[in-house]
């Protein structure tokens, strides 16, 4: 019985193994996974000033002379910035070691990188966790124009670093601008008076940590009125001796030195970058002595004929700017109006066409004449002279960027040729006036497009009353 019992076990073990499948082990496979889990990743090269290479020139200062963070150098090499502009060289020597400057400097020049940088490395140096709305550096700009500008540029130099911005300015994004403030902690807040003081008012900002305060275009905020609120800001931040304070001008006069001498330490550096240095050696200037009749029969053949691709055309009012923009594209030439009755989320999307090439003509005002940098711009074009000469030199500004060479060309008629000796006086040197060529003068071509007016509106009669039945008709 036993052996029975036996006979039967075997039986069935041989069964169970016929039926239970055969696998057969890949012999390199799983090997190969478990050696490419265990297998370390290269590291990626770390980036050292050994890849940014620049030659020391005679006269010229570079930004290695100044011992600064590698995160800062990275970005500047990213840039391309070999070499500091005048107002660079002469400000960071000074900025970097925490003084007070006030500076003269006009747009263009890379003031706004020599604050950004001093920022950077001050903070990078000096770590410090900071709550949501309560900035380490605060940055205060006339314009929208101008925060976007600089929130631009110090996001560029930032990139490798875990500092933070916000922009703070009127016109749009209220409540996306409060949501950031509310979310995280930010480190730089650059801001137009108006909106900041909005939200300090709310709570959402308190200035009393800020240790760098920046006025940038100091001269423009006494022009616009901003004065006022800009001192109420400063009374909320730390005692001057208590914070470094940097301060941009592009005119020095006595009320501009007033404010910088109650804001800034005894000690602070007064650096001046005269007007040859930053426009005369890089833009060729020319005014055209023109008719108010004629000037945009020239304008149009200047830029027709020179086949320009990249224009900036300024004016003295909206209404001409309008009006300019209405003429051109009825020489079917596509342009697009900037000026300051215009929203500023159209603003926004206008300057980015002009960039991108979308457009290549822009008609602005003065709005424009501050923070906006677009890379290539070949001529500026004064249609109108401006009434400030200092104005003048903000406008041209916006060609022959950071050494590069720019054209501007003005035209000068009846009256505002009697502002040319103001504008020269300012710049410190002549500017040549010549008649236009037969080439500018030459008549305009049939328009593409005829100019339909506006319908009037309707004028509807005047109500009076439903007129009485006449009776004699009812018998």
């Amino acid at each position: 019985m036993k052996q029975f019992f036996l006979f039967l076990k075997t039986l069935f073990s041989k069964k169970r193994r016929a039926e239970s499948p055969v696998i057969i082990p890949s012999p390199s496979r799983p090997e190969t996974k478990i050696q490419k889990k265990n297998l370390a990743k290269p590291r990626e090269k770390r980036w050292s000033l050994h890849d940014f290479p620049v030659e020391q020139k005679e006269g010229e200062t570079r930004f290695h002379d100044f011992d600064l963070p590698l995160d800062i150098m990275h970005a500047i090499a990213d840039l391309k910035f070999n070499y500091c502009t005048p107002i660079q060289a002469k400000l960071l020597s000074h900025t970097l070691k925490g003084k007070d400057a006030t500076a003269k400097a006009q747009t263009g020049t890379g003031k706004s990188a020599s604050f950004i940088i001093t920022i950077l490395a001050a903070f990078i140096k000096k770590s410090f966790k900071n709550r949501n709305g309560t900035p380490r550096a605060l940055i205060l700009a006339p314009t929208r124009e101008l925060v976007h500008q600089i929130e631009k540029d110090f996001k560029d130099l930032a990139k490798y670093t875990n500092l933070k911005i916000i922009a703070i300015f009127g016109g749009t994004g209220y409540n996306q601008q409060q949501t950031m403030l509310k979310e995280r902690p930010v480190d730089v807040i650059v801001a137009t008076p108006g909106r900041l003081i909005d939200f300090m008012g709310k709570g959402l900002i308190d200035p009393s940590k800020v240790e760098i305060v920046v006025l940038d275009e100091a001269d423009r905020m006494l022009d616009m009125g901003f004065i006022p609120d800009v001192r109420k800001i400063i009374l909320k931040t730390p005692h001057k001796n208590k914070r470094q304070t940097l301060f941009f001008s592009a005119t020095l006069t006595p009320e501009v030195l007033r404010l910088a001498q109650t804001w800034s330490t005894q000690d602070g550096v007064q650096i001046e970058i005269d007007h040859e240095q930053a426009a005369g050696d890089s833009i060729q200037q020319i005014i055209y002595i023109s008719a108010e009749k004629d000037k945009f029969k020239h304008v149009y053949n200047l830029i027709n004929n020179e086949q320009l691709t990249r224009v900036l055309l300024f004016v003295n009012r909206k209404d001409t700017a309008r009006t300019l923009s209405e003429k051109f594209e009825r020489y079917g030439r596509k342009c697009s109006v900037l000026s300051g009755d215009i929203a500023q989320d159209k603003r926004f999307k206008v300057l980015e066409d002009f960039k991108n090439g979308r457009i290549n003509l822009l008609i602005a005002t003065d709005v424009a004449a501050r923070g906006l940098h677009v890379e290539d711009i070949s001529h500026v074009i004064n249609y109108d002279l401006p009434y400030e000469p200092e104005h003048y030199i903000h406008r041209i500004g916006r060609t022959g960027r950071a050494g590069a060479k720019g054209i501007s060309i003005s035209f000068a008629d009846e009256t505002s040729s009697f502002f040319i000796p103001k504008i020269e006086e300012v710049l410190g040197n002549k500017i040549e006036c010549v008649y236009p060529s037969e080439a500018l003068d030459k008549p305009l071509p049939e328009p593409k497009k005829k100019y339909y007016s506006k319908p009037r509106a309707k004028i509807r009669k005047p109500f009076r009353g439903n007129k009485r039945p006449d009776r004699n008709r009812q018998k």
